[in-house]
């Protein structure tokens, strides 16, 4: 979910809704609508600074959307009012502290009982820096460029000292750490607090969290990686990435190379889901989609090119291309809604059926935790004594 939806001039279409983004009852509305597609969870965009957060300097465009709510803040809001559905807000791992984000997801895990994810995100740009004033990042021409490999590799090694931090916090409370006996007093185990004295180049945190540890024990964490160095980061930390193939031998190479690193970083035995990241368009009419997308084109005044392979088609279409890239090794795919409030119901209503006619989705919910519906079991605290 990225406001009026990934197409920049989307916030113009009748349905786009755009004096109600910023309110609570917006967000609401998208999540329960993905809800009621069965869909595995939403995740939120975020940023620590004005979209487009893709590129490394800030626009002065005014035509598009710019501005918006805590991702954080945003699914714990819309928890209650959901029951299945996992929820899976970004954070910005570059300038914040991991011991924050840990308890916020550690609370969204509560409040939503057992459906939190994070999504975490790194930032190269100089100017976020300036919004902390703790350090200051050189301007690079691309994440992806030979001339910055260092300073990228540096970022995303401390994004994976973040995530571990996350993690051993989360960990930090045994399960059984509440006691809350009334009739002794007793309302903790003090034992069975641990503190994690991590040591890294980037964090030294010594814990234990504040928060105790979540339903899920492990919330989902996930992160989008489009080269070696960050599927070295999902490889490493995360249950989910998400990469940007073009087309089934892109992925099955993808997801091999994830592979050898998830086999290099000690993990192979552990699952690791690999997604595809897929803007969509969606009409009945395979000529009324690509329609849509030349008339957003020109609202916007140039093309929009995404990093992730864009479609614009019917969804019997769409199932096609996901069941051949399935085949490649993909596990599952993240939806992007150029409209969201077009596509969003056209993957709920359209799509959705389509899948589940060929047997090839569910029919209704089987798990109540976002671990369960991804199939991943409950992990053990690593702090408690055999």
């Amino acid at each position: 979910m990225e406001s009026a939806g990934w197409h920049p001039a989307s916030w113009r279409e009748p349905v786009a809704r755009p004096r109600d983004l910023f309110t609570a009852a917006y967000w609401a509305d998208l999540v329960t609508e993905a809800e009621r597609g069965l869909l595995d969870f939403v995740t939120i965009e975020d940023g620590l600074g004005l979209q487009p957060s893709h590129f490394l300097d800030p626009d002065e465009r005014t035509d598009q959307v710019r501005g918006r709510l805590d991702a954080v803040l945003v699914a714990s809001r819309v928890a209650p009012l959901t029951r299945h559905i996992g929820l899976v807000p970004t954070a910005v791992s570059t300038h914040t502290e991991p011991f924050h984000i840990s308890k916020a997801i550690a609370t969204l895990d509560y409040v939503s009982t057992g459906r939190a994810g994070l999504r975490v995100q790194l930032t190269a740009r100089p100017n976020e820096a300036a919004h902390f004033g703790r350090r200051t990042i050189a301007r690079i021409e691309a994440y992806d460029s030979p001339a910055t490999r260092d300073v990228v590799t540096d970022l995303f090694d401390e994004t994976a000292d973040y995530v571990e931090v996350v993690r051993r916090l989360w960990d930090s409370w045994e399960d059984d750490a509440e006691i809350r006996d009334t009739a002794t007093g007793r309302f903790i185990d003090r034992d069975k607090l641990h503190y994690i004295d991590f040591e890294g180049r980037h964090f030294s945190v010594k814990g234990p969290s504040i928060t105790p540890r979540p339903p899920q024990g492990q919330p989902i964490v996930s992160a989008l990686a489009h080269d070696t160095v960050p599927y070295r980061l999902v490889a490493r930390a995360a249950d989910i990435g998400y990469v940007t193939p073009y087309d089934a031998d892109e992925a099955r190479a993808i997801v091999a190379q994830i592979r050898a690193e998830q086999h290099a970083a000690g993990r192979a035995a552990e699952p690791l889901h690999v997604f595809g990241d897929l803007l969509v368009l969606l009409d009945d009419d395979p000529g009324a989609a690509t329609a849509r997308r030349e008339r957003l084109d020109e609202l916007a005044g140039q093309p929009y090119t995404s990093d992730a392979l864009t479609f614009a088609g019917t969804p019997a279409q769409l199932a096609d291309l996901l069941q051949e890239l399935q085949g490649a090794g993909l596990s599952g795919f993240r939806l992007r809604p150029a409209v969201a409030g077009h596509d969003l119901p056209a993957i709920t209503r359209g799509l959705v059926p389509e899948l589940q006619r060929r047997g090839a989705f569910r029919r209704a919910y089987e798990a109540d935790t976002l671990r369960g519906l991804l199939g991943l079991a409950r992990p053990a605290n690593r702090y408690t004594a055999a």
